[in-house]
C-alpha cells in the first residue's frame, strides 16, 4: 500500500481543504457515498474518471485496517 500522502490530497486550495483523491477534485468522501448507495467501485470510477481504481483499493484498504484494528476506541477517540 502506498503512504497516505501518495492517495490522499488536503488542501485548502482545493475543496476548501476537504480529503480528496491525490491529483483530482473527487472528495474521499463521494466514493463512501456512493458506496453506501449501492453503487458499484466500476460504476464510481465510470462517474470520476479522474480517479484511478489503485486509488479506490488503497484507501478501501486503510478504512479496512482502521476498521478492524484492535486499537479502533483510541483511534475514534483520537478522531471525535
Amino acid at each position: 500500500m502506498k503512504g497516505l500522502k501518495n492517495i490522499i490530497t488536503v488542501d485548502k486550495g482545493i475543496m476548501g481543504g476537504q480529503p480528496v483523491f491525490k491529483d483530482t477534485r473527487v472528495p474521499i468522501e463521494s466514493l463512501f457515498m456512493h458506496l453506501e448507495k449501492g453503487v458499484s467501485v466500476n460504476e464510481f470510477l465510470s462517474d470520476f474518471p479522474t480517479v484511478k481504481k489503485t486509488q479506490v483499493i488503497a484507501i478501501l484498504e486503510i478504512a479496512e485496517k482502521l476498521l478492524s484494528s484492535s486499537k479502533i476506541e483510541k483511534i475514534v477517540e483520537t478522531i471525535a
